[in-house]
């Protein structure tokens, strides 16, 4: 993983008018950097606004305020249909339902060369048949699956159909959100494994949107823990894992059940209230530790750093 920033988010805001006087605050002043070749992981409880800020980094959304930086380039800035049409093909999204993503009346072939064709990247048929058929059996499946249609693939098999489609069009960003939720548990360690693999041989860089968080330690490389729209904790995975500091993420780290009965037994579990908490001040997120931020006010940064360690200067 390099230190060059790919993707800068500055202040972000998501919110949604849904009723003449009342708005939800979805995605409400996110503030982190994607680095080039890694995975940043994203995790939080379903409606804490992780899916909202990756449809706004992709522009499936118009960002309420703050912006989108890739690659040097503000996403949500004015921009011409070429600018527009060159920003999509270095920014993919996989879906999180394998099921609705897929257009049923599309062969395979079509499905996966839909961006091909948008973006004039095969010369000829031929060769467009030869690149679907390669990506086919880059993400684990057979050429003859081209012909094919969605309703005649599993769960597993349609989300790597979603991954090439993702692929086809050499993207450098890729934003997977929930890529194994709807997923059973016996394919799921497949398509992580997958987007590992591919991430290692094409150079790619990931956004990983997920609720399991052991899932999403195993594939980033940094993971940022979000509560009700504001992110609370950001940390290298082990560190975020074995060290947490927020209370929302050491309760969110103690309901994760281990395969181990004695572990099980006595299993220490916490639960959140986020009513206690120092209201004296607004929270800002500061760096505890190297590289390990936290939301918090003075009293509570000066109590994490007796607790878990100074930043070092």
């Amino acid at each position: 993983m390099s230190q060059e920033k790919l993707v800068e988010i500055k202040n972000l805001k998501q919110h949604f008018q849904t009723g003449r006087h009342s708005v939800v605050k979805a995605v409400d002043g996110l503030n982190f950097d994607i680095y080039k070749g890694e995975t940043f992981g994203l995790v939080g409880e379903s409606g804490c606004g992780k899916s909202t800020t990756g449809r706004t980094i992709i522009r499936l959304y118009d960002a309420t305020d703050g912006e989108v930086i890739f690659n040097g380039e503000n996403v949500h800035g004015k921009k011409d249909r070429s600018e527009l049409k060159k920003f999509n093909r270095e920014m993919q999204m996989i879906f999180q339902d394998p099921y609705a993503s897929l257009n049923p009346r599309m062969k395979v072939e079509d499905i996966i060369a839909e961006g091909m064709d948008i973006h004039g990247l095969a010369k000829n048929d031929k060769e467009r048949k030869a690149k679907v058929q390669e990506l086919l059996e880059t993400v684990g499946l057979n050429k003859e699956h081209a012909n094919r249609y969605p309703h005649e693939f599993s769960g597993g098999q349609r989300q790597r159909i979603g991954i090439a489609r993702a692929l086809a069009v050499d993207p450098s960003f890729v934003i997977a959100d929930e890529p194994i939720s709807a997923l059973d548990v016996s394919i799921q360690a497949q398509v992580v494994n997958l987007l590992k693999k591919l991430q290692e041989e094409k150079g790619l860089t990931y956004l990983f949107i997920a609720h399991d968080l052991s899932m999403v330690k195993y594939i980033s490389d940094r993971i940022g823990v979000m509560y009700f729209g504001k992110m609370v904790e950001l940390a290298p995975a082990d560190d975020l894992y074995n060290h947490p500091i927020h209370p929302y993420t050491q309760s969110l780290l103690s309901a994760i059940p281990l395969p181990d009965p004695d572990y099980e037994r006595s299993r220490e579990r916490f639960s959140y209230d986020p009513n206690n908490h120092d209201t004296s001040e607004e929270p800002e997120f500061r760096e505890v530790r190297p590289g390990h931020f936290v939301l918090c006010t003075t009293k509570e940064f000066e109590q994490y750093k007796r607790e878990h360690g100074a930043v070092e200067q």
